[in-house]
């Protein structure tokens, strides 16, 4: 397999990612290539620097780079040098299996929906957030942002594919899938909930255990929590907060730990036809290998096929 990683991305580019190559390649298996894309003379000098044997590894130059403050749509068109339009084009022609970036958000977004387009039947694409739970096991929200306001069929999308993503890459058997809202009871919440709740109830390609409350998130009554990106990235960022506020007051707490994005690394765009995984932009070295483990992991697993799969029986 073959997996290419955006090199100039966020604020510690390219040391953190070339450290993270290295993290990786400790254990990785023969079988994965790693395609780094950036400013060659200074990849290929980190890579001697911290011993970095050249075998599994091409570097591909980019000339430019598209940086955080830049808008998405027209950095993407007027900089076709970058690590980033390179990287899309490296995967829409077949040459690379999967994508990572820790750089521009928008970007990564345009070009995942415009280079590589939404699965089939995917009406929009959705974008997911981790929230460790107090039993060690990891719960999946989403939408984490990118879908400010939704349909209540684009939330019956996020729970299918949320789903599919939570059984073969976290590992979770029958994942339960649950509402956020404001109360338990089916017919509570805005009207967005009150028309997603029997969309969900009647999908039988889910595991739809109803309403959950905010106070449930880090609990285990579900597995993967459905909401609209307003309410998801309110969420995210306060569980972000909770994790600066831990870290401020130097409390030890193997729960809080599990707080720190830099253990899952990023997260994969979920209803695009090909893998492509968001980095957060201070992402260190364990953050970039924690990403090209989860790319490797969907490859193997070949999600994106089974993703197709479902969305074409869903639509046949």
């Amino acid at each position: 397999m073959n997996i290419s990683i955006d090199m100039m991305g966020g604020d510690h580019a390219p040391l953190e990612a070339v450290k993270g190559v290295a993290l990786f390649l400790k254990e990785a298996a023969n079988n994965v290539h790693l395609t780094l894309i950036g400013e060659e003379n200074a990849i290929k000098e980190l890579l001697t620097q911290h011993n970095i044997p050249a075998q599994n590894i091409t570097v591909v130059n980019a000339t430019q780079v598209i940086e955080m403050q830049e808008h998405p749509t027209k950095a993407l068109r007027e900089k076709q040098q970058s690590s980033i339009a390179i990287g899309f084009q490296l995967l829409a022609s077949g040459k690379t299996e999967a994508f990572i970036s820790a750089g521009n958000t928008g970007a990564m977004m345009v070009g995942a929906l415009f280079s590589i387009k939404a699965i089939e039947g995917v009406s929009r694409p959705t974008i997911g957030a981790y929230m460790p739970r107090e039993n060690g096991k990891l719960g999946l929200l989403l939408d984490a942002g990118i879908n400010a306001d939704c349909k209540p069929e684009n939330l019956d999308q996020f729970a299918i594919l949320g789903s599919l993503f939570a059984e073969h890459i976290l590992g979770i058997e029958h994942p339960k899938v649950g509402l956020l809202n404001i109360g338990e009871e089916e017919g509570k919440g805005n009207l967005l909930a009150q028309a997603t709740y029997p969309l969900l109830k009647e999908n039988n390609l889910i595991n739809f255990v109803g309403n959950i409350e905010g106070r449930d998130i880090l609990l285990d009554k579900a597995d993967v929590m459905v909401c609209e990106g307003f309410t998801g990235n309110v969420v995210l960022k306060m569980a972000e907060s909770v994790f600066d506020i831990v870290q401020r007051r130097n409390i030890k707490d193997e729960h809080f730990d599990r707080f720190d994005f830099e253990a899952y690394g990023g997260v994969p765009v979920l209803g695009v036809a090909k893998p492509v995984i968001i980095g957060h932009g201070i992402s260190h070295a364990l953050a970039f290998k924690n990403m090209i483990i989860t790319a490797q992991k969907m490859i193997e697993k070949d999600l994106l096929q089974k993703m197709k799969e479902v969305f074409i029986s869903k639509t046949s």
